[in-house]
């Protein structure tokens, strides 16, 4: 992630206690490791299912409770995947599997279409940021709405929209963003820690979750549940698919979150005097548009296209046009950036960590441990005969409930859409739309709205000081309520007319 906005022990918490406490999450989760590895073998389940159940669990914590880095984890999963399973006997034989094999296991992510895409994608962030083309758009955007507190909110509502078409980097648009909001700010007068200031990087944040959500391509979770619902189902969701099912959530949710911002958290001023002089400067100063910055427009608009076409126009998938657009945007004289000036602005944990997740992801499918994990939450709950609305209502809620341990809506989806697959799959529930409810549930799981801790969009954000913790909970409680019960009414109306319940 680029910028200089730390996300480090916020509002003067101690470091020791941070410290403890993830040298406790480490400890615990090799704890629970060693429980569940020495443990006797469920029924039903193979000695090298019961294993990948513990690895995901013990990534589960260390994810939550941040005890190592995303690299770091990364690093440790492989390497007990590659041991673990390496050394679990193939179920019938007296032959182990080896840790060849099994480092295969390991490494399956780094392999997969939707891996590639998301590298290509960080790319294609890191040259919006180096072009500026991001900050222009926004800034335009900023420039035509307005100055009043209301106006500035529902501009950097609009300018999350637009920028999520174009931005395919959740933190990358929110990098984006708190800069400028910084500069309004100091422009209009007002201290950096004004209810003003709050507001608007509330909105920067949440907006950007809730687009995560409307547009395929805006976050990395997605790829994760696109790429497991077409290993698994055989089926590639379009970016127009997406789009026409989650667009319509993404746009109610953005109404909602202007009228709960402008609400709830109420701006100390009433009118910014200067404010669009000031904006307007702002762009100035950027001067007349780079021939950079219109290569890469026409190049991202002619991306723009290809995304939403395919499947009706042409046959180019989503990650062959975007590493297409990649090596164009590289060439001599052509492109837009060169590798040894872009290659320190990408964020290779990312990357690291959704190789990982789609490796822990085909990990538990391989060993069969995601379909027993489904087959013992079905039963919990009584879900084999219930209607598809019912087990979204129950799946929604629980996912909602867990993601309150997560920093991260890519481990969290890494670790919940094979399980979410396979208990679409083991519902005896005739005429189940197996793809159609996971993408609703995978809707779910970009709901981060109520911690700071939640997405790393929303630490950004919260690094600033512009609001507190109470502050944004207040207001992420009241959005997650209204997401929930969409989720909950579209399936019912919408989801249900169109096919997906």
């Amino acid at each position: 992630m680029s910028g200089t906005y730390s996300t480090s022990v916020p509002n003067g918490a101690s470091a020791n206690n941070v410290g403890f406490s993830k040298h406790l999450g480490l400890w615990l989760a090799f704890a629970v490791l060693a429980v569940i590895v020495l443990a006797p073998v469920q029924p039903g389940l193979s000695e090298a299912g019961q294993r990948m159940i513990g690895i995901m669990i013990f990534a589960v914590i260390i994810w939550a409770s941040n005890a190592v880095s995303y690299p770091v984890s990364a690093g440790i999963i492989m390497a007990l995947t590659a041991l673990l399973i390496g050394f679990s006997p193939k179920p019938g034989t007296d032959a182990t599997f080896g840790t060849v094999a099994a480092m295969k296991i390991a490494l399956a992510g780094f392999s997969s279409p939707a891996f590639c895409l998301v590298g290509a994608a960080l790319f294609l962030s890191a040259a919006m940021t180096k072009t500026g083309l991001d900050k222009r758009i926004a800034l335009v955007i900023l420039s035509k709405i307005g100055t009043t507190p209301a106006r500035v909110v529902l501009g950097l509502i609009l300018c999350g929209l637009v920028l999520s078409f174009f931005v395919p980097s959740t933190t990358a648009r929110v990098a984006c963003l708190v800069p400028i909001v910084i500069g309004m700010v100091r422009v209009f007068g007002l201290s950096p820690t004004s209810s003003f200031a709050g507001m608007l990087m509330i909105t920067v944040a949440q907006i950007d979750s809730v687009w995560n959500v409307g547009i395929k391509t805006a976050a990395a979770q997605n790829m994760v549940a696109v790429n497991f619902i077409r290993d698994i189902t055989g089926t590639d969701i379009s970016w127009l698919e997406w789009f026409t099912a989650a667009a319509p959530f993404a746009i109610l949710m953005s109404v909602s979150l202007y009228f709960v911002v402008t609400r709830m958290v109420k701006a100390d001023v009433t009118a910014i005097n200067g404010g669009t002089q000031a904006i307007k400067k702002s762009l100035a100063e950027l001067g007349r548009i780079s021939k950079d910055e219109l290569k890469l427009l026409v190049v991202s608009c002619i991306l723009l296209f290809l995304w939403v076409t395919e499947k009706q126009l042409h046959s180019i998938d989503t990650t062959t046009s975007t590493v297409c657009a990649i090596a164009l945007l590289m060439l001599p004289q052509i492109g837009v950036m060169q590798w040894k000036e872009i290659v320190g602005k990408i964020n290779w944990g990312t990357i690291l960590l959704f190789g990982v997740g789609i490796s822990l992801g085909s990990g538990l499918l391989s060993t069969k441990a995601a379909q027993w994990l489904a087959d013992t939450i079905v039963a919990y709950f009584g879900l084999t005969h219930s209607s598809p609305f019912f087990v979204i209502a129950v799946m929604s809620a629980f996912l909602i409930v867990i993601h309150l341990g997560f920093a991260s809506a890519t481990g969290l989806a890494a670790a919940v859409i094979p399980i979410v697959i396979a208990v679409c799959t083991a519902l005896a529930t005739p005429d189940v739309n197996i793809i159609g409810m996971t993408m609703i549930l995978q809707f779910t799981v970009s709901f981060g709205y109520i911690l700071p801790v939640n997405a790393p969009q929303n630490m950004i954000a919260y690094s600033t000081g512009a609001f507190s913790v109470a502050t944004f909970a207040k207001v992420g409680v009241v959005l997650t309520i209204i997401a929930y019960a969409l989720i909950l009414l579209m399936s019912a109306t919408y989801w249900s007319w169109i096919g997906l319940v």
